[in-house]
């Protein structure tokens, strides 16, 4: 085997390596003489048919499997002799023709592309100082969440009149566009709650004044966006049927309303709410704290990034892009932006996830951060008890994916070196009000 290398920039390499035939053809020769003894063929003794015959039964298929293996040899000596550090796979590319490989006529000769990762130091993260948003519950949040659990439990009775917002209609419906029924469309004793949001917008409204008993066309058009993209922005007509219409009870906020979720009294109650409500405010605080501090981590590191990655990171995001505008029926235009424009934004988020992918990797191996198995599989089971019934189905996917278990364990890590640097940072409170601290982090723009 011969190695050269062929090109050497900051972070990419390629080699060429190189199998003589007469190696190609000895390591055949090696594996058709382990190969002997075990092969029985008409008109030979057991294990006495002269290699000569099995190369001509065996060869080509053999020859495959060596040429398989000296690939990988190749491009792992390649590496290892050159003590690199691949960012992703090596990419292998044969040089001329594979098939006269096989056959016995030519040298195996194949690049070895190699991305390498960056070296870079880290900052010093006991130095970075970022913001905590924060919030207190407060009394009126407490009501407002027992509010809606009383809402949530609350009894319908038969209702004479007419409907009414936020009361029950019983209905079947079934709607079309240009007159021909659509998939998807027809339901059959369906409790919709008036005001809800459940129908697309101008389908409740359209209840509202109906009796038990009453036929009802409901003129609604789909929203620009809606999801099925052959239906979006068309008209359509329900015809619906009320069946019964039900008006909502008043539920008083009191120790029976404790005692119907499964608690004591209204105190307990009080108290479970309390405690909920400081968890998600926490929770939300966190995720304010963590963009914050990528933030200060992205500002705090310049270094030349693998190209095959961030390309590799930049189809992913592009992908779901194209997916969202097909599926809201629009264009890059429609964002006022060229495409070019578009994918020259998308770019710099996948170039900026790429770094801090290497940042927070690097920052947790040399703080020995790791996530244990354990952890994976808890992960793994939140994930299960999102499908009821599925669950078994779940774990088997997990379980015999690889590639699906590091797509539990990265989110999972991320999180704990986030957490390990906020430990050493300065972190600086600062009270906002509740739609502030609830507002999505991913809205706030990125700190350049």
């Amino acid at each position: 085997m011969q190695i050269s290398e062929t090109l050497s920039q900051e972070l990419h390499k390629q080699f060429t390596v190189t199998f003589p035939v007469s190696e190609l053809e000895g390591r055949v020769n090696a594996r058709l003489e382990e190969m002997k003894p075990r092969v029985n063929l008409k008109g030979f003794r057991p294990g006495k048919a002269p290699v000569s015959f099995l190369k001509k039964q065996f060869g080509k298929s053999i020859m495959g499997e060596v040429v398989e293996a000296a690939v990988n040899e190749g491009s792992q000596k390649a590496i290892s002799d050159n003590k690199l550090k691949p960012a992703l796979q090596p990419r292998v590319e044969p040089v001329g023709n594979v098939q006269d490989v096989v056959d016995g006529k030519s040298d195996l000769t194949f690049k070895v592309i190699v991305d390498l990762m960056p070296d870079f130091q880290t900052s010093d993260v006991s130095k970075l100082t970022v913001e905590r948003l924060v919030s207190d519950v407060t009394d009126a949040d407490i009501n407002e969440a027992l509010d809606r659990l009383a809402k949530n439990v609350r009894n319908y009775t038969t209702k004479d009149g007419a409907a009414a917002k936020d009361d029950v209609a019983v209905i079947d419906y079934e709607g079309s566009i240009d007159g021909t029924p659509f998939a998807g469309g027809k339901g059959e004793d369906f409790s919709l709650t008036l005001g809800s949001g459940t129908f697309i917008p101008g389908f409740e409204d359209g209840l509202i004044g109906a009796t038990a008993g009453e036929n009802r066309d409901v003129n609604v058009t789909f929203p620009a966006e809606y999801h099925a993209p052959e239906m979006a922005g068309k008209a359509a007509v329900f015809k619906v049927a009320v069946k019964e219409i039900k008006s909502p009870e008043e539920t008083p906020i009191d120790d029976e309303l404790a005692k119907k979720l499964g608690l004591d009294n209204l105190a307990t109650l009080k108290d479970k709410v309390r405690e909920q409500l400081e968890s998600d405010f926490k929770g939300a605080s966190r995720m304010h704290m963590k963009r914050r501090v990528l933030d200060a981590l992205d500002v705090a590191h310049d270094f030349p990034l693998p190209p095959a990655m961030v390309e590799h990171e930049f189809a992913n995001i592009w992908a779901q892009v194209e997916e969202e505008l097909k599926r809201e029926g629009k264009t890059a235009a429609d964002e006022g932006k060229s495409e070019d424009e578009l994918k020259a934004e998308y770019r710099k988020i996948a170039e900026r996830r790429v770094r801090l992918g290497l940042v927070l990797g690097k920052l947790g191996e040399q703080n020995g951060i790791t996530v244990a198995g354990d952890e994976v599989q808890r992960a793994i089971m939140a994930r299960a008890r999102q499908f009821p019934g599925q669950e078994q189905q779940v774990f088997q996917f997990y379980a015999q994916n690889q590639q699906a278990q590091a797509e539990i364990r990265a989110p999972l890590f991320e999180d704990k070196v986030v957490d390990f640097i906020a430990e050493l940072a300065t972190v600086n409170d600062r009270k906002v009000d509740r739609e502030t601290l609830f507002a999505d982090p991913e809205d706030e723009p990125i700190k350049a």
